[in-house]
């Protein structure tokens, strides 16, 4: 791996994760919507503009796309989007953001830990202060939100708890298979590759549009029916996530994906938790509090530090005899 894929690698998954970020926003700007509903939403308007921007490169895009690249394509979607946004959004209103932030924080470990088994990948041992200062990072993260977490009874913990689990089992299987697809697929740009996921997620998105929409009373928590603001709030909201963090932030983090091994991409998801803890910061209008500073400063440590490991590792294959 070369200083300059490095560095491209990097950016790629900072911009990725500044971009998901802000579907932690989503919840508060959209609070009188169902999480079903907000991720209707979001991935109906990814799959529209995905399908749009997709017809004039359709002739060159379609002889590439058979039966199984479709199946891979609608199970992409169905884990990494749907499925996935669903689950996390229902964990945040039942169990908080301090117990979602902590089960999604083992993410980076996660894909690390599935990376590290691959062929010429850097051994685990060496990735350990890595894991260690991510994961301390994730902890001072849910600390300082302990707080401002929603209290509940017992039962509904426990479900916020395990919609949370299942999330992360969603996204790390979609972590893994996506990856293996762009590098089998030379011939498909990422950012083709993320519109053609968008396209298949929005296929499946429809099928919930009717539960969402219609089997669910449109009013918000006091039964109120929504008003044309409530309604023009949550289109603007959807929309704004769909593009920017759905097609722009998908295309960057296959972008990423094709550049850095595994075990260095997924250190990347860190940003999104830090980004996510910036812009509620300023949602909340103050600044970070002690343990927020200390998360801050241990995901900065746990990114420069597999930084650090890989460039050392290229560093060794370079001197290698051929």
């Amino acid at each position: 791996m070369t200083p300059g894929r490095l560095g491209m690698g990097l950016a790629y998954g900072m911009a990725a994760g500044a971009l998901w970020g802000l579907a932690f926003l989503a919840p508060e700007l959209a609070a009188d919507f169902t999480p079903l509903q907000l991720s209707t939403g979001r991935y109906l308007a990814y799959g529209l503009f995905s399908g749009l921007m997709l017809i004039p490169r359709w002739k060159t895009l379609g002889p590439l796309i058979g039966r199984r690249e479709w199946r891979a394509l609608i199970g992409l979607g169905l884990l990494g989007n749907v499925l996935y946004y669903v689950l996390l959004s229902y964990a945040v209103r039942l169990g908080g953001i301090a117990m979602t932030s902590l089960i999604i924080g083992l993410l980076p470990g996660l894909l690390t830990v599935i990376g590290s088994r691959g062929v010429n990948a850097v051994p685990l041992r060496k990735l350990a202060p890595t894991l260690v200062f991510g994961l301390a990072g994730i902890t001072c993260a849910s600390w300082g939100r302990l707080e401002h977490a929603a209290p509940g009874v017992i039962g509904i913990q426990v479900t916020g708890w395990f919609c949370a689990l299942l999330a992360l089992v969603s996204w790390t299987i979609f972590a893994v298979l996506n990856q293996q697809w762009l590098e089998r697929l030379h011939q498909i740009s990422s950012h083709d590759w993320s519109l053609l996921t968008g396209g298949a997620t929005g296929v499946l998105t429809l099928l919930l549009a009717g539960p969402a929409f219609m089997l669910t009373v449109p009013g918000n928590h006091d039964g109120i029916m929504h008003g044309i603001h409530e309604w023009a709030r949550f289109i603007a909201v959807a929309t704004g996530i769909g593009i920017l963090a759905s097609i722009l932030g998908n295309t960057f983090w296959n972008r990423m994906s094709r550049l850095l091994p595994m075990t260095l991409a997924g250190q990347m998801i860190l940003f999104e938790t830090l980004f996510a803890l910036l812009y509620g910061f300023l949602w909340d209008h103050r600044v970070p509090a002690f343990p927020e500073t200390l998360a801050i400063l241990f995901v900065s440590v746990s990114v420069l530090s597999g930084v650090m490991v890989h460039r050392h590792q290229t560093d060794v294959v370079a001197l290698e005899p051929s």
